[in-house]
């Protein structure tokens, strides 16, 4: 490990765990606090709504990337199959724990199931350099939201209700929910892991890429704002859909009735300029996390320990919200100490866990499954580092 980029233990980048940690809290904040209050967005609403989940899925990118070699992706047919082997399991694992959790009927979109699928498609790039990445990317950014309104046009409207275990029983209705018409949809989503992809074939210790990922991402996010702002505004797309429309929010797609909605920006739109804004967010979240990691290592130490075990603690953070959605006796809401207390015992599970030098129990099933896999089929390969 160059001295540039600090890890954070068992060869993990303290900076990707940062920015983890970061799209954690975030997802506490936008499931616990209110994200309107008499029609207009709240501090979180406007900060976190849409962007936590987004900077969740770019890290999944990130590593996928990281776990299947870095810069150096799998060299040969050999190895791509022990990866993407390795890879399907991890997203099988993931997926049925996602469905898992909504049996607990929590007041939240549990967002697993989704990844799951989103590692699954993963297996297909393993062997694409960053370029090609970066650049199918940008292609999904345009095609996948406009496959999407095209394929459910004629479709109900609205996500419907939280796929569980049960719906393992119908995989042709559990697919088209998880690739199309759910919260997550999938479909254009893949956008989201692309990117994270292609970062992660970049050098990740360099100050420079850093650096990029955060200017860059700032300006993509602006560019996206500012393009949606002209197409709904001077273009007339605000007029067409009409302003009720476009303060209703949305639950992972659009409507069907406009090509329009193409234009928006509205958080879990799953709009093209969504979709751009959201990457630039994330992609500059991570650079300021890894320059963070890189000039001031102890203010990411703590962070960098959430971020280590993030299906643990968003697993034990939905089974709590399930059991106490976060309401006193007298029925007025008690969102503002639940958020609290949700974050600080994060922090102390996965403090503990650093301390121990112990991985989160859902991540040592998880990756070690994925592990057997991969030497099973690949067994002259070293073990990727864990956590990866």
């Amino acid at each position: 490990m160059r001295a540039d980029q600090p890890a954070s233990g068992t060869g993990r980048l303290a900076g990707v765990d940062a920015a983890r940690a970061v799209a954690l809290v975030g997802m506490f904040a936008t499931h616990i606090l209110p994200l309107r209050a008499g029609g207009a967005p709240t501090a979180v609403g406007l900060v976190a709504d849409g962007r936590s989940s987004a900077l969740f899925a770019v890290l999944a990118g990130v590593g996928v990337a990281l776990s299947t070699g870095g810069p150096r992706r799998p060299a040969d047919a050999r190895a791509h199959r022990a990866a993407a082997a390795a890879l399907a399991v991890r997203g099988l694992l993931v997926g049925l724990l996602g469905l898992w959790l909504v049996e607990f009927d929590p007041p939240v979109a549990v967002i697993l199931a989704y990844y799951g699928l989103l590692f699954v498609v993963a297996t297909l790039l393993l062997r694409l350099p960053a370029t090609v990445l970066a650049v199918s990317a940008v292609v999904a950014c345009v095609l996948g939201p406009t496959m999407s309104l095209l394929l459910r046009s004629g479709l109900p409207a609205g996500p419907g209700g939280q796929p569980g275990l049960a719906a393992v029983a119908q995989p042709g209705a559990l697919l088209e929910t998880l690739a199309l018409t759910g919260i997550y949809p999938v479909l254009p989503w893949i956008t989201y892991l692309l990117a994270g992809m292609a970062v992660g074939r970049m050098d990740l210790r360099s100050t420079r890429v850093a650096a990029g990922l955060l200017v860059g991402g700032t300006v993509l996010a602006l560019l996206a704002v500012g393009t949606s702002a002209l197409l709904l505004g001077p273009g007339g797309g605000a007029a067409a859909l009409g302003p009720t429309a476009l303060a209703q929010r949305r639950y992972g797609t659009t409507p069907t009735g406009s090509w329009w909605w193409l234009a928006v920006d509205t958080p879990h739109s799953g709009a093209p300029l969504d979709l751009a804004h959201t990457t630039g967010t994330a992609l500059a979240v991570l650079g300021a996390m890894l320059l963070l990691a890189r000039w001031a290592r102890p203010a990411v130490l703590v962070p960098a320990a959430l971020g280590a075990v993030p299906l643990t603690l968003y697993t034990l953070h939905v089974i709590a919200l399930a059991a106490y959605p976060g309401t006193v006796p007298d029925g007025s809401p008690d969102e503002g100490a639940l958020l609290v207390g949700h974050v600080l015992a994060a922090t102390a599970i996965a403090t503990a866990l650093w301390l121990a030098g112990r991985r989160g129990p859902f991540e040592s099933v998880v990756s070690g499954a994925a592990r057997r896999v991969r030497g099973a089929l690949d067994p002259a390969r070293p073990a990727p580092a864990p956590g990866r």
